[in-house]
């Protein structure tokens, strides 16, 4: 056989082979889209997740500058109950009893100050919240930050005091909206948040989307404990 023609059957394999991947890929792409079969819908899902957890999610940090981009909100923290949410009760220094108002005045924070804070009005649990990266420095007190705990999730409270260390790095205490106090456990300390912790700042509210992944993840934990008998 000639050089011409083991180029010519070459060819004519390489272009079998194409079609037949492309067949293979329209297959597939039917049976995502057009199929209305259970394993159709595992597919779409798992394909789904793929897309959004690998492609779009890092894409997104990319474009904002954090590695953690969207942020659902898993707890009423951050929540405003009651007509004016500042005469709810709060633990004052020592540990005494006293209304939020009287605890951010605590901290030097007035009602009018409150009132100009990012997110005045709060958030609920189920909302999801895009973060923004942002420099420690440029950080404010009454923003709303994201930040790493020691937890298997992420904590998203509001700023109420800037500090500096001997060594002039930066530390923040926060304080959820709607808690009585500070959170001071062994896994997180709010009134020492190290700025390397901090994975951006909170910029849009998007309400209750966010009980998609909360719903997800209760169901993950359901399971488990199902199988393992927990």
């Amino acid at each position: 056989m000639s050089s011409k023609q083991k180029e010519k059957t070459n060819k004519k394999s390489r272009n079998v082979k194409t079609n037949i991947n492309i067949i293979h890929l329209k297959k597939f792409w039917n049976f995502v889209w057009n199929d209305n079969s259970l394993a159709s819908w595992a597919v779409s899902i798992v394909l789904a997740f793929v897309i959004i957890r690998f492609i779009f999610y890092p894409l997104i940090g990319l474009i904002v500058g954090t590695s953690m981009p969207i942020v659902a909100v898993i707890s009423s923290s951050m929540e405003h109950p009651g007509e004016d949410w500042t005469q709810n009760p709060a633990y004052c220094k020592n540990n005494i009893y006293c209304l939020q108002e009287e605890w951010y005045l605590e901290k030097g924070i007035t009602p009018n100050e409150l009132q100009t804070f990012p997110f005045k009005n709060g958030f609920n649990k189920g909302d999801i919240m895009i973060i923004v990266g942002k420099k420690p420095s440029k950080i404010e007190i009454g923003d709303v930050i994201v930040f790493n705990a020691g937890k298997n999730y992420p904590i998203i409270h509001r700023v109420v005091a800037i500090h500096k260390t001997n060594t002039s790095e930066i530390y923040y205490e926060t304080k959820g909206d709607n808690n009585p106090a500070q959170i001071t456990a062994s896994t997180i300390n709010e009134k020492y948040i190290l700025s390397e912790n901090v994975k951006g700042v909170a910029k849009i509210k998007i309400s209750y989307l966010g009980y998609i992944k909360i719903v997800a993840a209760n169901g993950a934990i359901f399971m488990k404990n199902l199988i393992t008998g927990a």
